[in-house]
């Protein structure tokens, strides 16, 4: 078995100790101590901040890191700055167990991500309202994304894996993944979470 090689960042010693000693214990993970290409980089912090999301594009810049973001607090705004800064993977710190931020660091290293739903659904209500109230009066379109890729991305925000989409939309799942290939290979979209992001922020979903 070819273990994640995993980073531990954080704010404060105590933080980073504890995170350290969670990926310890799982036999999937290894700690290391250098960022190289397909390390995952797990971030610890109070809150998101300019050096927080300056961290993370020199992370991606430099070493093309897989991110997992573990923060006790963020506005909706803050999301798409960190997504679209490389972050793939949001988890709250009150929710951060063991198993949770072993499933958070093995999906960012597939190339997955993962958004809290509380935080993702009071981004869709807000997104929401801007495009009735701005794009919709204005006649405003998709910007050449197909209803059937609009349909997969909001799936893909109400945190369905591709095997539930496939159900949901009568496809299969090669069918989805092709999909998703072609519309972030055309977009130039990093991952999931940053192709939910892409869409949020042009008021597709």
């Amino acid at each position: 078995m070819q273990r994640v090689p995993v980073v531990v960042e954080a704010d404060d010693p105590i933080s980073a100790a504890g995170t350290a000693a969670k990926v310890r214990e799982q036999p999937e993970l290894e700690l290391v101590e250098l960022v190289a290409p397909g390390t995952v980089v797990i971030l610890v912090t109070e809150e998101v901040d300019e050096a927080l999301t300056a961290r993370c594009r020199k992370l991606m810049r430099g070493h093309d890191a897989r991110l997992v973001l573990v923060v006790s607090r963020m506005r909706e705004a803050e999301l798409l700055r960190v997504i679209e800064c490389g972050v793939s993977t949001v988890l709250w710190r009150r929710e951060a167990t063991s198993s949770a931020l072993l499933a958070a660091v093995q999906g960012a290293h597939r190339g997955d991500g993962a958004i809290p739903s509380d935080l993702l659904g009071r981004l869709l209500v807000q997104v929401g309202r801007m495009q009735r109230g701005l794009l919709q009066p204005q006649g405003l379109g998709y910007g050449g994304v197909s209803e059937r890729e609009l349909d997969v991305l909001r799936l893909i925000a109400d945190g369905l894996d591709t095997g539930e989409i496939a159900a949901k939309l009568s496809y299969s799942e090669r069918t989805i993944k092709n999909i998703l290939q072609g519309l972030m290979g055309r977009l130039q979209l990093r991952n999931r979470a940053h192709a939910v992001a892409y869409a949020l922020r042009e008021g597709f979903i």
